[in-house]
């Protein structure tokens, strides 16, 4: 990631604001200017309007990830703000795409609207260039999904994120595959993505580790067509597993191309390809594929607050939570305590994240010194008969 600091960075991506880079706005427009807290009165009553963003792919080849967890934030503030009349949430758009550059573009624009927090980066790559503008400008921001471990190392105060990072999913994936799957011989691939080569990264240090081979070791480009030579090189290594470390739009192409070309050796790969987009796109060729990752599939549960969470979701959106939909409910909630305990600004609400400590909906949320998660784990889940099932934690899970 980028140590981006210095002032001069951010005065140039504003410049470049002014060329016409904008966002997606909240249903309500707010005055680009304004103080993080702007406070209306109506009658003998009065409120203040905090603003919040969101940076994500809402658009773009793997929007359904940012869509996941924008929904899940926004349900949060929305119940938020039915019951506390003091203080409401502008929850504003930041459409990143999914690309590093937009991200970057968009952070200084974030900064001038005057958002105090922000649920996101969502993605890896984009963390790596805009969280150093958000650190800039001192607005608190807690990811429901960017696990490339290197992220915690900058030196960043007001960075989270609410799910364990590759440096646990990844050894958790490694050792299923060698232990559980099992498989002794293993083709590692990666997207070249900050988030994809990271993840794959470690998964293929593991695989040694736990005695297994790594076959071969590739890259391949997510917006070609044609993997081809990545298919015949795996095909003549011939291993048992293929591990990929990508998101969902690439993972469905590749997995397609994998078993035209007659390589039927389990495909396997991290939270990017959770989501039911990948098997929209591989169809049957998805089938079996095993999918980790850190985050947790909200489905029916006996804990009553995270079955409510399931129901209000369902109804809310007409589908069931999908991949880092809790995640971003517990990030809002996380940030939705700071506002409750007072804190309007950015400072104040990074100083109430550092003493945040309750029971989400995906699991329990404390941040360390660096905004990891004190506690984190890999949960392993299986293609069947074209739908995503939990198999559960990596040390336990068999394969159906």
């Amino acid at each position: 990631m980028r140590n981006v600091r210095r002032r001069a960075s951010v005065l140039a991506a504003v410049a470049a604001l002014a060329l016409g880079v904008t966002a997606c706005g909240s249903d309500d427009d707010g005055d680009s200017g304004a103080s993080p807290a702007e406070s209306s009165s109506s009658g003998g009553g009065s409120s203040a309007t905090v603003k919040v963003g969101f940076m994500g792919a809402l658009t773009g080849p793997d929007a359904q990830l940012g869509i996941n967890e924008y929904n899940g934030a926004k349900l949060a503030f929305d119940q938020y703000n039915a019951t506390n009349p003091a203080t409401k949430v502008d929850f504003i758009q930041y459409d990143t795409t999914g690309a590093p550059d937009q991200a970057t573009a968009l952070a200084p624009k974030v900064a001038q609207d005057g958002v105090v927090a922000v649920v996101g980066p969502a993605f890896s790559g984009e963390s790596k260039t805009a969280v150093p503008v958000l650190e800039e400008a001192k607005i608190a921001n807690i990811s429901a999904s960017a696990t490339n471990a290197a992220l915690s190392t900058n030196g960043w105060k007001f960075w989270h994120r609410v799910l364990a990072n590759d440096d646990v999913q990844g050894p958790g994936a490694g050792e299923f595959i060698v232990k559980s799957l099992p498989a002794t011989s293993v083709a590692v691939i990666d997207d070249q993505s900050e988030y994809g080569k990271g993840l794959a990264d470690v998964v293929n240090k593991t695989v040694g580790e736990q005695g297994g081979t790594v076959a071969t070791r590739d890259s391949i480009d997510p917006e070609a067509d044609d993997y081809s030579s990545t298919v015949n090189q795996i095909k003549s290594a011939n291993p048992q597993a293929i591990f990929y470390g990508g998101y969902y739009s690439s993972a469905a192409k590749f997995v397609k191309q994998l078993r035209d070309g007659g390589v039927t050796a389990t495909f396997v790969s991290g939270d990017g390809t959770l989501d039911q987009k990948f098997i929209d796109g591989a169809g049957d060729a998805a089938e079996g594929s095993i999918l980790s990752c850190t985050c947790v599939l909200a489905t029916a549960s006996e804990d009553a607050a995270v079955q409510k969470f399931i129901d209000d979701y369902t109804a809310e959106y007409g589908t069931a939570p999908a991949t880092y939909s809790a995640e971003a409910f517990d990030a809002a909630t996380a940030i939705i305590k700071a506002l409750e305990g007072g804190a309007t600004t950015g400072e104040a609400i990074n100083e109430a994240l550092s003493n945040i400590d309750f029971q989400g909906v995906s699991k329990p949320i404390k941040f360390n010194d660096v905004g990891e998660l004190e506690t984190g784990t890999t949960y392993i889940h299986q293609v069947k008969d074209g739908k995503i099932i939990s198999l559960g934690e990596y040390s336990s899970a068999k394969v159906q």
